[in-house]
């Protein structure tokens, strides 16, 4: 028996990336997904792939009536709802504060806060009718930490990793759980998009990003969608029955920092010294 069996979720930006990940985890473990994205081709393949047990829906996540629409075909189908995973999100509108146009920052926020408001609200509705649910929402080590991404996406983020707090009070009386999952560098289109890849060469760069960035958390790797994907499965699941209102990180140690032998080298190297030279300061404090 799977860990989700017989429950329904619905994840936005299904169709690639962690959201596709998380589609085949969830029905893997024996849930009935709703495919909520705008790849249609994509997202439509997803769920015949995977046959009935899935089904896919166009979901522009910025269109309040889109997302409600979404939750409506999970109770139609399914006589309930579970899991929302409010997954959806792209880099959004980047550059210098003084230069950046606010209906782009407006269509941003759209996209990587208002959505996971809509999103909330519209599962709410039912999750309280039933008397149980489970809300997961994609936030970021960019929501967290300053310098791992553009200001405007940054500050969505650290929104909803609150927001995610914040509705875990207020909906706890009525067991909906509520938890964010803040991933690392995680080899998607939305990273290769934020570091300037054009569209069309971005799948085919990924080993060379990989290659380039997979050095930057203490693991020694960079993440995949399977990563967040396994996070994303452990809070819907009963095993997480007591875990609501937070802010769970999956960035391979990124975000805690480097390392002192590390450190210690880097010194040396600004000194012209043999970082061998630093061992005894990094082993004798």
């Amino acid at each position: 028996m799977g860990r989700l069996e017989n429950q329904v979720a619905i994840i936005t930006g299904a169709a690639s990336g962690i959201g596709e990940g998380t589609v085949r985890k969830y029905v893997s473990e024996g849930a009935r997904v709703v495919i909520a994205d705008i790849q249609d081709e994509r997202g439509g393949a997803l769920a015949e792939e995977l046959g009935p047990g899935t089904t896919y829906i166009r979901t522009d996540v910025s269109e309040e009536e889109q997302v409600a629409a979404a939750v409506g075909q999970a109770v139609s189908k399914w006589g309930r709802l579970d899991v929302m995973f409010n997954n959806a999100g792209f880099g959004g509108v980047s550059g210098n504060i003084e230069d950046l146009d606010m209906a782009a920052y407006d269509s941003t926020m759209a996209v990587l806060l208002r959505a996971v408001f809509a999103g909330s609200k519209h599962a709410v509705r039912q999750m309280k009718a039933q008397g149980s649910g489970c809300i997961i929402n994609t936030a970021s080590i960019a929501g967290l930490q300053a310098g791992f991404g553009p200001v405007t996406y940054s500050a969505a983020k650290a929104a909803v990793a609150h927001m995610s707090r914040c509705l875990a009070v207020e909906l706890a009386p009525f067991n909906i759980r509520v938890n964010a999952i803040c991933p690392g560098l995680v080899l998607t289109n939305i990273f290769t998009a934020a570091i300037g890849l054009p569209p069309e060469i971005r799948d085919a760069m990924l080993p060379k990003v990989d290659q380039a960035f997979s050095s930057w958390p203490p693991m020694g790797r960079s993440g995949i969608p399977e990563d967040i994907a396994n996070a994303a499965l452990w809070l819907a699941s009963s095993e997480a029955s007591y875990v609501t209102g937070q802010a769970i990180t999956v960035d391979g140690g990124l975000t805690a920092g480097r390392s002192f032998a590390e450190m210690g080298g880097r010194i040396a190297s600004a000194f012209g010294m043999d970082p061998a030279a630093m061992a005894p300061i990094r082993t004798n404090g």
